[in-house]
């Protein structure tokens, strides 16, 4: 029996690629590769397939039945928030229109546990600063809209079909588990500061006027190495008797402010850095923190990893990358 990952040649996907691996399952990926990369998933078997596609379904079947699937784990998702406001339908054919086909050839084939990467994007601009699961969802952009339909989606399928399943709702991922599977895209604070120093420019700071202790955003940043152990404890809790819940938070329960980050960077890099303040962003909250009890205890899942290590493994694996001769 083996696993199939959705988007294993990603940046969070091919951490949980590896852990399945390490933990002796037989694992086969599943990625169009528009944004992965084929070397990061090592020997297991790469199949690409674009999982919004007409044909889809048949090929997802075909994957399962040939490796003898048994548990999905899935990751694959178009996740810009500024691209998803810009092309609001294009990112509803890609991430639900694959989750449709996903479950519609999990169905036909009776994979019964699906592990579903979702996020705190679902949240939107929630009036409590630490947020826990029972805040109601209220998205305030087209890619967490999608991942909470995602998970309408999945307790459908669960009511309708008894597929087991869960969905993880993500904090700021960042870090690197090994310096090869580093974060390539600057879609986060980390790399984007990264590839601002990169450039000879000053990291940008959006509004020093909120009401946190300095003045900045402050947020929870999970190393992806614990978000994808994450992955693993979800997936095997989907055997236990008696489960309780569905929604996972996957978070730190420690803020950070953005000055806090920009700071690390600077002593980890040994580079002076001087924040650019310019206004803030509508809709951005001032504090936004993991409510990470219920995975604790639940789960047994708690983050081991803060934000020194986060950026340490970050700025290693950007080193990395940036003196390969082909980047």
């Amino acid at each position: 029996m083996s696993v199939l990952v959705t988007g294993g040649a990603g940046y969070i996907g091919a951490h949980v690629v590896r852990l399945l691996v390490g933990s002796g399952r037989e694992v086969v990926v599943v990625d169009d590769l528009s944004t992965g990369a084929a070397d990061r998933v090592g020997d297991v078997p790469l199949l690409r397939i674009d999982l919004a596609s007409d044909e889809a379904i048949g090929d997802l079947a075909r994957a399962i039945r040939t490796h003898d699937v048994d548990a999905v784990v899935h990751i694959a998702a178009k996740k810009q928030v500024g691209e998803s406001m810009q092309r609001p339908a294009w990112y509803y054919r890609q991430n639900v229109g694959g989750m449709a086909n996903l479950l519609e050839a999990v169905q036909e084939t009776g994979v019964e546990r699906l592990v579903f990467s979702s996020s705190a994007a679902v949240y939107g601009v929630p009036d409590a600063t630490v947020v826990d699961e029972s805040v109601e969802p209220a998205p305030i952009n087209p890619y967490g809209a999608t991942k909470l339909v995602g998970e309408w989606m999945l307790a459908d399928a669960g009511r309708a079909t008894g597929l087991r399943h869960t969905s993880l709702r993500y904090f700021n991922v960042a870090g690197a588990g090994w310096p090869e599977l580093g974060d390539p895209e600057a879609l986060n604070l980390v790399t984007i500061v990264f590839d601002r120093m990169a450039r000879g420019l000053r990291p940008l700071v959006y509004g020093d006027t909120h009401a946190t202790a300095d003045g900045t955003g402050v947020r929870d940043y999970v190393h992806v190495l614990d978000l994808a152990d994450a992955h693993l404890a979800a997936l095997d809790q989907l055997d236990a008797p008696g489960r309780r819940h569905a929604v996972y938070n996957v978070g730190t329960g420690i803020g950070a402010s953005v000055l806090d980050v920009i700071r690390r960077i600077s002593e980890v890099s040994g580079v002076p850095l001087e924040p650019e303040v310019i206004a803030a962003r509508a809709g951005d909250p001032a504090e936004l923190v993991a409510d990470a009890s219920r995975i604790a205890d639940d789960l047994g899942w708690r983050a081991r990893h803060g934000l020194d290590e986060i950026i340490a493994s970050a700025w290693a694996a950007d080193r990395a990358r940036r003196s390969r001769p082909h980047d």
